[in-house]
């Protein structure tokens, strides 16, 4: 009966994030400075016909932009997951550990360069500067984190090389042209606006790749949560499965900053929510239920960045603070003092 329970619950749980998912990415359409009806929205969906400019709004701004904010949402809160699993704690996070702002650094100093010399960068070079930045922040976390025994000064440490890396960042934004960031400040301070289509389809095959490998590992990660020793004598090779775990999660990682800037908080709350949700740490469940939860999260953020204090738009890690500091705050109150 236990596990009927459980079964329904987790169908309950996977329905109730299918129409959230529904509901938000219809909601991002139709909100915003132009009124649009639903009859004129299904028309404008069924049509082929895109002259008109509502079409225009909904085609070629509204829907790349709601696509972008579901992808990388869900590549955020699932990069999250990953660190948190690495770490064994639910503070770890792409942003608190300094993974975001070291990618953003390296993206940062790519676009000054490509604009200071008049040429365009592609998706794949944005991306590939991003997981560089990521993998030299991991990389510092990972070395200190063996000179480090307690967690929350690993934390505190992550903080601090984010902290280095944002301040080098706006170093360079400082004494470069003005020419060279026209679009640089809104993606410093993280924002999905500005999509195209053909960057979601680039996002999309990055992003659900690194998903599907995600969820092959459901198994070995499931071991390694209960110990290393027990993957090990499970016949998990946990020397491999931590580098895959750290190699995925920066590239999650990366892809959201070279598309939309650091994006705070996502990382952390989302798969603690998630968890709380489904009342389960299955990998086999969290890894796609953290995924559309990240969608979803940052599906609404974004909505309520953009219409908010419209016509004024809001950052999106300003409005993904809001919601994903106190859920920090409180899984921190909650660690027992000598867990944290």
């Amino acid at each position: 009966m236990n596990c009927r329970n459980k079964k329904y619950r987790y169908l309950l749980s996977f329905s109730l994030l299918g129409i959230l998912t529904v509901i938000f990415f219809a909601l991002n359409i139709r909100v915003g400075s132009t009124y649009i009806s639903v009859s004129e929205l299904i028309k404008i969906l069924l049509s082929d016909n895109s002259d008109s400019s509502n079409a225009s709004i909904i085609l070629k701004i509204r829907i790349p932009r709601v696509m972008t904010a579901m992808l990388l949402g869900g590549a955020l809160a699932l990069s999250g997951y990953l660190l948190q699993t690495f770490f064994h704690n639910p503070i770890a996070g792409p942003f608190v550990l300094g993974v975001s702002s070291g990618a953003k650094l390296t993206v940062a100093l790519v676009m000054i360069f490509s604009a200071s010399r008049f040429f365009t960068i592609s998706s794949a070079v944005m991306i590939m500067a991003a997981y560089a930045g990521s993998m030299l922040s991991l990389g510092i976390v990972l070395v200190l984190s063996q000179k480090v025994r307690q967690m929350s000064m690993l934390v505190v440490c992550g903080v601090m090389i984010g902290y280095i890396c944002t301040a080098v960042t706006d170093l360079a934004v400082t004494f470069a042209e003005d020419s060279d960031i026209v679009n640089l400040h809104n993606w410093s301070r993280g924002t999905f606006s500005g999509a195209k289509a053909e960057n979601v389809s680039v996002m999309a095959a990055f992003v659900l790749s690194a998903l599907i490998l995600t969820f092959f590992l459901s198994k070995p990660i499931s071991a390694y949560q209960l110990g290393e020793g027990y993957a090990i004598s499970s016949g998990v090779n946990v020397k491999l499965l931590r580098a895959a775990l750290i190699l995925l999660s920066g590239f999650l990682s990366a892809c959201v900053t070279a598309f939309a800037g650091p994006v705070s908080f996502v990382g952390i709350a989302v798969p603690h929510l998630v968890k709380t949700l489904f009342g389960t740490s299955k990998p086999i469940i969290l890894i796609p239920a953290s995924f559309l939860g990240g969608g979803i999260f940052c599906m609404m953020c974004d909505m309520i960045a953009r219409t908010a204090f419209s016509p004024t738009e809001l950052s999106i890690s300003t409005v993904t603070a809001i919601f994903g500091a106190p859920i920090v705050i409180i899984l921190m109150l909650k660690r027992r003092k000598g867990d944290f």
